[in-house]
């Protein structure tokens, strides 16, 4: 009786319906997958060659600046003083460029030289000094933090423990730290005992908290451990802060600071010597032997920050340029923050 009931046509036209029908459901859902996946590989595409071009563009913001440092260098070499200064062609505010495809490109370069180089707080002091002379330059900078205040004491426990940090011993030098105050920490973990590589590193060492962090880091980088001086021209108000007579370890008021900083707007500082002609040196000019010899008027170390928007998409690139005599190479790039 089954066999006669799908036998006839009526039934069978039924039973090929809800086959096609079914065929049908099939074929839509591999059309919806195979969209969904073909829009995911697409976009995926899509997004690759924006982020390809505007990190093209970001490079070629790099290429830019070291053209605008090289024609500085080489109208430099024309002057009688070379000097590298804030109003020079590589200093100067720049504006978004706009792209041919819509979107923009911004880039400025800022002089590392003109904030504190960490790595230079290694070695030990000579004679009957404590400190070395970048040591104490550099207690001076934390007590010129206003938020949060940092004591003389406290600066002394985090300079100590940054020289720790670079030497190449595991020693631990008065107020300093080593291995065996860092094994005590949460999470446990060792000196570097090496040059700092990044500004970063700062966090990992002793007695360093996060506000102190945060507040130190417009002011200091990290440059080789080759010789290099703070640049008077280009340092903020800050920074000339920490130079102060060799032995006292106060910085200067936030006053003299700025008032540095606004006779070098508006007359500038011829050379060094000038510099500390300022009359806020007066009667301490005799005491600055050691620190005088921690300045300079020229840079080799530059901070590119360039922003492109491409699609409706922004990208950051921060390149750390070196310039020695007519070649710029990038020390290091990311992308994240500088």
């Amino acid at each position: 009786m089954n066999s006669q009931y799908l036998s006839r046509p009526g039934q069978q036209r039924g039973a090929a319906l809800v086959v096609a029908m079914l065929v049908f459901a099939l074929c839509a859902a591999l059309i919806v997958s195979m969209k969904s996946d073909f829009m995911r590989l697409y976009q995926r595409t899509a997004n690759i060659l924006v982020a390809e071009q505007a990190y093209a563009y970001l490079r070629g913001a790099e290429e830019l600046a070291g053209l605008a440092l090289l024609l500085d260098y080489d109208q430099d070499q024309g002057g009688e003083q070379p000097r590298d200064d804030l109003q020079e062609i590589w200093a100067q505010p720049t504006t978004p460029y706009a792209l041919d495809e819509g979107g923009w490109l911004l880039g400025s370069l800022q002089d590392l030289q003109g904030r504190f180089n960490l790595n230079s707080l290694v070695g030990t002091a000579a004679g009957e000094n404590r400190f070395t002379p970048a040591q104490a330059q550099f207690i001076r900078l934390l007590q010129a933090l206003e938020e949060p205040p940092v004591s003389e004491q406290e600066a002394v426990l985090i300079t100590a423990s940054v020289a720790d940090w670079l030497d190449q011993d595991d020693r631990p030098a008065p107020d300093g730290a080593e291995d065996d105050y860092y094994f005590s920490r949460t999470p446990a973990h060792r000196a570097a005992n090496r040059a700092m590589i990044s500004v970063s590193e700062l966090r990992a060492v002793a007695y360093v908290t996060a506000e102190i962090y945060t507040a130190l880091l417009p002011w200091v980088t990290v440059w080789p451990q080759t010789p290099s001086t703070l640049n008077i021209h280009t340092a903020p108000a800050m920074v000339l802060r920490s130079v102060n007579a060799d032995k006292d370890l106060s910085p200067l008021s936030a006053a003299d600071g700025e008032s540095l900083a606004a006779y070098r707007e508006e007359a500038g500082f011829t050379d060094t010597d000038d510099f500390l002609a300022n009359p806020v040196f007066e009667g301490k000019r005799d005491k600055m032997t050691a620190i005088s010899a921690l300045l300079g008027q020229q840079s080799s170390y530059f901070l590119l920050q360039a922003e492109v928007d491409v699609a409706d998409r922004k990208m950051r690139l921060y390149s750390v340029l070196e310039r020695r005599g007519r070649r710029v190479a990038a020390l290091t790039r990311t992308s994240g923050s500088p």
